[in-house]
């Protein structure tokens, strides 16, 4: 008799690696195009966090903010070291990269 092993098994404390910044930083270098609503859906946060985690991002120089039309559009400035003395010398960059899909 085997037993089977979930792929994906839930995190047993609730915790994730990446932080609901960085989870939306990336979804944004890869569609800087997304609402709010759509940022805030995706990492499973309301749209009110979603906006308060731009607007972080943005103060922190890790994203420019322009209007396009009625919506808003985004850059990722890739070459924004991280804030953490333990990753000051690696940039935001490299992250995306990681973590950008095969083409």
């Amino acid at each position: 008799m085997s037993t089977q092993v979930p792929q994906n098994p839930p995190p047993e404390r609730g915790w994730t690696l990446l932080t609901n910044h960085g989870r939306i930083l990336l979804m944004v270098a890869r569609d800087p195009g997304l609402r709010i609503r759509d940022l805030a859906a995706a990492a499973g946060v309301t749209d009110r966090t979603a906006q308060t985690i731009v607007s972080d991002l943005e103060s922190a120089g890790y994203l420019t903010r322009s209007r396009d039309g009625r919506r808003n559009t985004y850059v990722v400035n890739l070459d924004q070291p991280f804030r953490h003395a333990a990753e000051a010398g690696h940039t935001i960059g490299e992250l995306v990269e990681l973590f950008q899909e095969s083409r």
